[in-house]
Formats: structure tokens, sequence, C-alpha cells
């Protein structure tokens, strides 16, 4: 028996961590502490402006051995953790991409906490596994997606093979972490079925295409295994494509940086002639430096054409396609094999909430179930239900389904759309008020709600205005007000202007220009000196 004192063992007897008052207490207190955060959330700087090291000059080098009020902690939260958040909720962000937040997300994140099941198979928690199909089938219908990306698609209901084919379909949805995960899947699950397909294709001459735009998550998941020498299981279990197998085409200003299907066509005729096996494309609907829109149509039929598995990455720009005005980037998604957005993104629900639908659940599972003795249980045994663990490549997961539901639920599919327009409409009107200066220019189409753009530099600037353009980003980020991020297309360095935050309002956009024209009249005014 462990030697203490008669305090500690009081201490440890009285410990309650789940009481239901404290909780109830401490919730509100903590709820409240969140709701002042929104109300000030303009008063904070945009863009953290702590050093490196800061946190550890100010907290203790070790925990408490001892119980601490909840005021002291959330006043250490407020002084010391808060002044080290960059504030992606903040109306003045605009850079990379947005990552929603919601009342409805938070309370669904909240009850999520609350219940903190581990609903890896259905049988640990039927409510997460069907809350998770049913949720997943409204927000395909929301995306008009082809029904045999539902769980309930007609066509393979009429097989009537299995009682689980008849209650889910062959096809259906299941929710990420992030895209980046969902393409990891997708290309383990294509990487399987195409060795399964031809057992003499070695995994080495297995060939994955992508434009020079693609998320670097493809080549990530392509190299996962390469560097890890553990074992030769591990290398397979995980996507092990080389990366010279892995093949980021060229794209250009000629094609508003979208996928060339012609490069496509040249590059898998050469790779085919010279022996090797092209298994994977990966599309892009709205790419992370432009919003550029790959053309699926032309893509689905090359990847058809080849045999090739056909994954649509619409992270981002997925959440603008629930309006019908914008239903038309998904043209083509008929031929893909797997769809992905992000609910974190753009849809109100907080992160993280990635969306993947497959129109064949068998290749998923065949490419990652485990099925260890201790898991094993009747209903997954006779193949009554869908259990998610073999849809990801994590065993755990959260009900990461109740706050989709509740955002649909509490706003309805009208307010989301009306949502969408309204940030597309911001940045529709920030890229007037570019055009409107001549010393700015819109260097990429705007296609949703970012606007690319750069400060013209004088003529014979040594750099094209390279520097110029990273001053000027520099400047607006220091001074805390707004937030920009960056990108290069065809050699230039680019501004983003990415409307997306929920609280953003118009004089958010007005404001921000007018921060952008002043650094840029003394940045110019410093360079003419």
């Amino acid at each position: 028996m462990e030697n203490c004192n008669g305090e500690d063992m009081k201490q440890r007897v009285a410990l309650k961590p789940m009481d239901a008052e404290q909780l109830r207490e401490y919730g509100h207190k903590v709820v409240d502490f969140v709701a002042d955060y929104y109300k000030s959330i303009e008063s904070f700087p945009v863009l953290s402006q702590v050093k490196p090291g800061y946190l550890k000059e100010i907290l203790p080098q070790s925990a408490p051995s001892h119980p601490e009020p909840l005021e002291d902690v959330l006043n250490d939260l407020q002084h010391k953790i808060v002044p080290g958040v960059t504030h992606w909720q903040s109306p003045n962000y605009f850079a990379y991409f947005p990552s929603n937040s919601s009342t409805a997300g938070f309370l669904g994140e909240m009850l999520s906490a609350g219940f903190n099941i581990v609903g890896f198979s259905w049988l640990t928690s039927p409510a997460a596994t069907e809350l998770e199909v049913i949720v997943m089938d409204w927000l395909a219908k929301m995306l008009e997606l082809p029904e045999q990306f539902l769980s309930s698609g007609k066509s393979l209901c009429l097989l009537m093979l299995s009682m689980l084919k008849l209650l889910y379909g062959n096809g259906g949805g299941v929710i990420q972490g992030t895209a980046s995960e969902a393409v990891l899947v997708a290309l383990l699950a294509a990487r399987d079925r195409t060795l399964r397909r031809d057992e003499s294709v070695g995994i080495d001459r297995l060939v994955v295409y992508g434009s020079d735009q693609t998320h670097s998550a493809l080549k990530k998941a392509c190299q996962l295994g390469i560097s890890t020498r553990l074992t030769l299981s591990y290398c397979w279990q995980i996507a092990g494509i080389h990366p010279k197998n892995c093949r980021l085409l060229p794209t250009s200003s000629s094609t508003n940086y979208a996928f060339n299907p012609k490069v496509l066509s040249g590059t898998i005729s050469e790779d085919s002639m010279n022996g090797l096996c092209p298994f994977f494309l990966c599309a892009t609907v709205g790419t992370t430096s432009s919003t550029a829109v790959d053309p699926l149509p032309a893509l689905g039929k090359i990847a058809k054409d080849n045999k090739m598995w056909f994954h649509v990455d619409a992270a981002y720009a997925g959440s603008a396609c629930i309006c019908p005005e914008y239903r038309h980037y998904l043209d083509g998604v008929e031929e893909a094999d797997s769809f992905n957005m992000n609910a974190h993104k753009w849809l109100l629900t907080n992160f993280d909430c990635s969306a993947l639908w497959v129109k064949d659940s068998s290749s998923l599972v065949q490419a990652l179930s485990t099925n260890p003795e201790f898991l094993k249980n009747k209903v997954s045994e006779e193949k009554l239900v869908i259990d998610y663990k073999d849809w990801q490549v994590p065993l755990g997961r959260r009900f990461r389904s109740l706050k989709l539901w509740m955002v649909m639920r509490l706003y309805g599919s009208e307010n989301l759309q009306n949502y969408i327009r309204g940030h597309i409409k911001l940045a529709e009107y920030f890229e007037q008020l570019l055009v409107g200066d001549p010393r700015f220019k819109v260097v990429a189409p705007r296609t949703f709600a970012l606007v690319c753009f750069r400060l013209e530099a004088p003529k014979n600037s040594p750099d094209n205005g390279d520097k110029l353009n990273r001053d000027l980003l520099e400047a607006v980020n220091s001074s805390g007000d707004i937030f920009l991020s960056h990108t290069v297309l065809s050699g230039q360095f680019i501004l983003r202007f990415a409307v997306g935050a929920p609280l953003t309002e118009e004089r958010h956009i007005k404001a921000a220009w007018k921060l952008l024209q002043e650094k840029a009249t003394l940045l110019l005014e410093h360079d003419a000196l």
C-alpha cells in the first residue's frame, strides 16, 4: 500500500470526476466563458503575437499536486492561453480556408463529449453508427450526389444479396477526421483493389496522379510507410507508394490552374508503356491555392478507360455545392469512386468532421478491416450492421455525427445555403474593391469566396514584386487587425483573401481593404525613396 497522509487519502476519496451537480455548475461557467469570448473576439489580435516558447516561461514546470479552483484555471486561460491563440472564428480572419463553428456545432460537440463513447463498432453504441449512416445520406442528398454513394441506393437494394445491402446499400458515407485521412483511406482501398485484380502487379509499379494544385495530403498519403522500416506488414497496411510514382502534373494560368486532361492522358500512356500501373487519380473541386475546379467529366472518363480509382476532393468548395447555382461544379462526380468534403470548413460544423462517400464500401472494408477475437460479436459476424472501424485507419472514433445532425436540424438546408451565399457575396464585394484600385491585381478567377491578388510592383522590380507582396502580408498580419495567408501561382507570390468566418460582415471587409490600402501606400512610398 502506498504511503500517504490522511489529508491526501481524504482528497482521493472525495474526488468525483463526473459529479452531475459539479458538471452543472462548472458547465455554466465554461459556457459563459466561451460566450464572453465570442462577444469580445474582435478585441483580440487575429494572429497571435506571442513568441515561440512563451508559455513555458509562465506556466509551472510540474502539474499541481492538489486541486485548484476552476476560477483560477479560467483566469489563467484568459491571461496566459488566449494570448497564444490565433482566432480562427474572428470576423477578421481571412487566412487559409475557414474552420467554422456555430452554436449548433458547439452543442453537438458538447453532447459528444458528454456521452464520450468510443463507437468503433455498431455494438459499442448503435445510435452512433446509425445516426452517422443517416446524416451522411442527408448530406449526400443536399449535394445531389449519385445514389450509388448513399447507403440506401435503390439499385443496390434491389440486389438483396444480404441484410446489410438491403438496409444500407453497398455505397455509403463515413465521417473522417480530415480530408487528409479521407484521401489516405481511398488510396488504400484503391491500392488493394488493384493488387487483388492483378496479382502480377507489384506495389512498386503503382502510380498515383494529381496536379501541382492537388492538396499536399495526396503526396503525404503516398509516402506513409516508405520512411518507416518497422515491419513489412506495417508498410503494406499504409499506402507505401514510392514518391517517384506520385505524379503531380503541371497546371498553368491558361486553364486557370485546373487539371489538364491532355497532359494527364499523355503521362498515363507513357507510364503504361514503361510497364507501370496507373491506379489512382485525384481531382479537386476548389484547390487550396486558388479554388480552381478540375474538369471532372474529362478526368472521370480517363480514369474509367484506364480502370483507375477516381477520387474527388471537394474539401473546401463542397459546402458551396449545396446551393443549386454551384452544384454544376460537381458534374462528372458520377464517375468517381469516392468523394470528400469538409463540413468543418464552411458548413458550420465544428472541427473535425470530414465527410467521405464511396460507391463500394467493401473496398474500404477489405483494405482496412481487422477482426481480433476481442472485437468479435454476433451482429458483426452475421453481417447485419456497419462497423465503421473498418472504414478508417484508427480503431477508435468519436460520436461526430451528433454535431452534423444538430447543424442540419437547428439551421435547415435553406439557411445553410444562404449562409454560403452571403460569404460569396462578400468576396465579390472585396474583389470589386480590388478592381477599383489600379495598384492591385486579381490574379485568378474568383469562383467561390476566395480572392487571389497582389500589389503591382513598380516597373523594373528585380523580383517582379514578390518582396513587396511579402512585406505587405507581413505588415497587415503583424498589425493584428486581420490575418491573411499566401500562395505561389506561376512563380509569383500571391495573397489570398478567404471569406468564411461565421461573424464576418461587410464592415469587416471594408476595414480589411482600408488597412491593405494604407499599408500598400506606405510600402510603395518607401520603395520610391
